[in-house]
């Protein structure tokens, strides 16, 4: 089959069947991030992994904007932007820190989290009315963190809490962005973020710069590259299929984390692990059936999550 005749083959798919192909890659793509960066982070600090990736992602964006530019940087709400970059700022160095300090299963499963944030800072920020159905799901979920993380014994590794401050703030970021796509374009908060985060993180990076090998130079613009294209993926999943089809299938990514994982670094999950999971995967399932019964979607938006992966 040729190139063009797979490609005519795709479009004609039905919309749920051609999103969920896509997010199977697009997952896939965010695992083998996570496993870059966890390989990068053996020698070379968060900040410069962070900053190396920011500019990888804004030479390739860069066309786009400086077509658009400057109009792409009008916005009528700079407060709400420039929030926003901090709180992607805090869910990026602490996700990026858990990836790279615990087993990769764990620190991806945990990240799951970021739904029942998404809950809890939508009351507060867009006013939302959670019902006692989806109050159950949080905290229901969050026992499942706890499972997972087991605070106060012996297993409990520390490196866990920067994993769900990570989550805590893609959550909110995730909140942010739905509330700034009613006044701003996509365009502009790709833009804001892009700049501003590279911006933030460059004092930080020149300052504990450890000079790359050619092996790490590789990895570091493969993280940028491998980044963009599953969050454009992404998001092109979930503006083909319907977000309570597609939800279930972003969970693919602990298996690929716990395969990978096996594989480099040769961690197996616990069982304390696998039962966290399957409860936070629920919980989370669960909040999403209840948004799209709403008609909301909010945990599982294309507004939102091609710019909130970590």
């Amino acid at each position: 089959m040729t190139l063009a005749n797979s490609v005519k083959w795709f479009n004609a798919l039905p919309g749920n069947l051609k999103g969920s192909l896509t997010l199977v890659v697009a997952a896939l793509g965010f695992t083998v991030m996570t496993l870059l960066i966890k390989l990068a982070g053996q020698r070379l600090p968060v900040t410069e992994i962070l900053l190396v990736r920011q500019i990888v992602m804004v030479a390739i964006v860069l066309p786009s904007v400086l077509n658009q530019f400057p109009g792409c940087l009008k916005t009528k709400r700079l407060d709400l932007q420039l929030i926003r970059v901090a709180f992607a700022l805090v869910a990026m160095l602490c996700g990026f820190y858990a990836v790279i300090h615990m087993p990769l299963a764990d620190a991806v499963a945990i990240g799951f989290a970021k739904s029942f944030f998404v809950t809890i800072f939508a009351i507060f920020i867009l006013h939302e009315v959670v019902g006692i159905r989806r109050w159950a799901a949080v905290i229901i979920g969050f026992i499942g963190v706890l499972v997972m993380m087991r605070p106060g014994t012996e297993g409990f590794d520390p490196n866990s809490i920067f994993a769900l401050i990570g989550a805590a703030g893609a959550g909110f970021v995730m909140v942010i962005i739905r509330k700034l796509s009613k006044t701003d374009r996509p365009i502009t908060t790709l833009s804001y973020q892009a700049f501003l985060v590279a911006i933030c993180v460059a004092i930080p990076a020149w300052m504990y710069w450890i000079p790359p090998t050619p092996i790490e130079w590789l990895l570091l613009i493969a993280i940028g590259v491998v980044s963009y294209g599953a969050q454009m993926l992404n998001i092109y999943a979930y503006s083909w299929g319907e977000a309570s089809v597609l939800a279930s299938l972003d969970y693919m990514r602990l298996l690929y984390a716990t395969f990978l994982g096996w594989i480099f670094f040769e961690t197996v999950p616990g069982p304390y692990t696998w039962i966290g999971s399957l409860v936070i995967i629920g919980a989370s399932l669960y909040t999403v059936h209840r948004e799209h019964r709403n008609n909301r979607n909010l945990s599982r938006s294309p507004d939102g999550r091609g710019f909130t992966n970590t």
